[in-house]
């Protein structure tokens, strides 16, 4: 479940990052984590992610973040790059990665399972479908915990 404070988290965020020419590419904050930890994945947009991209993002969000007192209490702010072998969230990561192997993991049974793998074929505003095996599959995107590339070597 997406923790209320995201969507005006990444109200301050968006424009950091469009100055900084990056990418969010997703934001989570674990309050279960003692202190809670905001963490931001971030994607240079020409080329690969560095430490000074992350730097960057870290030490303009954290003012931003302060400034508004957004989130009263002591939190950890985690900026980093999301990697290959992470979750897709974006409208980008669904079309990059169509047909690769992902592994769909959903937050109640859906068709008695929880986890589904297959190629992704895509998305629409409803189901998120995948082939496997050569069978055609659409899981109700409303049911989906998260979606990540799914090495089969690893599974």
């Amino acid at each position: 479940m997406t923790h209320p404070l995201i969507p005006q988290i990444l109200e301050l965020a968006a424009p950091i990052a469009q100055r900084l020419n990056l990418e969010l590419a997703g934001v989570v904050y674990q309050t279960n984590k003692n202190p809670p930890i905001l963490r931001v994945d971030i994607r240079n947009l020409n080329g690969d992610t560095s430490l000074e991209d992350c730097e960057g993002m870290s030490r303009a969000l954290e003012e931003r973040l302060d400034a508004t007192e957004l989130i009263a209490n002591a939190y950890v702010l985690e900026i980093s790059s999301p990697g290959l072998s992470r979750q897709l969230t974006t409208e980008r990561d669904f079309i990059t990665f169509k047909g690769f192997s992902v592994l769909v993991k959903t937050q109640t049974p859906f068709k008695k399972k929880k986890e589904w793998q297959g190629r992704l074929q895509g998305r629409d505003e409803t189901n998120i479908y995948l082939n496997q095996k050569g069978r055609p599959i659409a899981i109700p995107r409303e049911a989906i915990a998260e979606v990540e590339l799914w090495d089969k070597e690893e599974g």
